[in-house]
């Protein structure tokens, strides 16, 4: 299998100081603490292979690339979660387009179907950053994170303001994501190796403990692991094959 994705499928944060943390990521993890997808797979079959193929920054313009290696991998099975970046972005001007992510999303899925036509396919939608924001405004920590590592500006500047400017660029911000996850499911659909987990990742409650006390924005451990969790019931619920699963 392999994971595609941006840092939160590298498990950035998750238990290292600002660095990739593989072995924690939901999709391809060795951890037991996170029982990621590779871990369930691995229960029934003690074979599988799984390779990260994910780059902490990575945006939709980077995902075509990251399919091509996973068909040259000739793996079975490919996690995506892959957009967070496209809208967290310095400023709201600075946002991927919709269209873009459109049509960076339909070449990554034509790359998968032409080099590894047999894989199964399973699409995260993105998560609600705009949850983020409401979890996190309060918490002097997390304001102290989000400006000195200037993160996720089109959403988490200025956080504590209830102007009703601020507050419209929020509501346009998470709109985006809104978009984003509309071209996901719609392009998957396409496939019939793909599953898309309609939205579970987006309406998932996250909490402030299960984001990184590092720097407020990327998932801790217990974030990973309910990624994992939600993600994989999805799977469960209808199923596309994994490998000997």
């Amino acid at each position: 299998m392999s994971g595609l994705g941006d840092s939160i499928t590298r498990g950035f944060n998750a238990c290292g100081w600002f660095a990739d943390c593989t072995s924690r990521s939901w999709s391809t993890g060795s951890s037991t603490s996170v029982d990621s997808h590779r871990n369930r797979i691995r229960t029934q079959n003690p074979d599988l292979t799984a390779y990260n193929d994910a780059r902490s920054g990575a945006k939709i313009a980077d995902l075509a690339g990251q399919a091509r290696t996973a068909a040259s991998r000739g793996v079975d099975y490919v996690t995506i979660l892959m957009g967070a970046n496209d809208a967290c972005a310095s400023s709201e001007s600075s946002m991927t387009s919709v269209a873009d992510f459109e049509s960076r999303f339909r070449a990554a899925m034509q790359e998968l179907a032409a080099g590894i036509p047999q894989a199964s396919v399973f699409v995260a939608s993105i998560p609600d950053i705009k949850r983020l924001w409401a979890v996190g405004k309060d918490s002097s920590s997390a304001r102290t994170a989000w400006a000195a590592f200037g993160i996720c500006q089109s959403m988490l500047a200025a956080p504590r303001s209830t102007s009703a400017e601020d507050e419209a660029r929020r509501d346009r911000v998470r709109q985006r994501v809104v978009d984003f996850n509309g071209v996901l499911a719609r392009i998957c659909a396409e496939y019939g190796t793909c599953r898309y987990d309609g939205g579970a990742v987006f309406s998932y409650p996250f909490t402030l403990g299960q984001l990184s006390t590092w720097d407020y924005f990327h998932p801790s451990t217990s974030g990973q692991r309910a990624l994992a969790e939600v993600t994989y019931q999805v799977l469960q619920a209808a199923p596309v094959a994994v490998p000997d699963a």
